[in-house]
């Protein structure tokens, strides 16, 4: 637990310092949102249904919200955040390394004894996730580039008084 606690920590505190900049209120939201129901559809199925993977102990726990809730929703606008949206392609292809080196390291981490430790696994393993990660990255973009083109359409509405 002690472990979740810092990362909780210091996933948002990094997530929301000088996050306007980049990413609106609207588009904070939207994110979060789709990460928490995103994630916890992929985890009903791999954490609860096949027992892949659990945060604390097998079964549903109030615990794992935390955990659902508080850390992964700041990793994803972090990685919105910096995201380097009009690069060339061996930069983003060097962005997603790193994501997935940070997100394999944290995940290590999540997987020592408690009370640093959390998360366990069943039968998915670290290939598993670094074969996943890249796929959910790219998911995640794509829903963050639909919300902005939606906003743009409701801004144009708006403004020719269609709304």
């Amino acid at each position: 637990m002690v472990g979740l606690i810092i990362a909780i920590i210091i996933f948002n505190f990094i997530a929301f310092k000088n996050i306007k900049k980049r990413l609106t209120t609207n588009q904070i939201i939207h994110i979060c949102v789709f990460t928490i129901a995103f994630q916890t559809s992929f985890d009903i199925f791999i954490e609860m249904k096949y027992h892949g993977y659990w945060y604390f102990s097998k079964g549903i726990e109030y615990s794992d919200l935390i955990a659902h809730l508080f850390v992964v929703p700041p990793v994803n606008l972090m990685f919105l955040k910096w995201y380097p949206f009009r690069s060339k392609f061996w930069k983003l292809f060097l962005y997603y390394v790193l994501w997935e080196i940070v997100t394999l390291l944290y995940e290590l981490v999540a997987l020592l004894p408690e009370p640093w430790g959390y998360f366990h696994y069943g039968w998915w393993n670290v290939w598993h996730t670094l074969i996943i990660n890249p796929i959910l990255f790219i998911i995640l973009r794509s829903y963050y580039k639909w919300i902005v083109k939606k906003e743009k359409e409701a801004v144009e509405h708006y403004r020719r008084g269609t709304i």
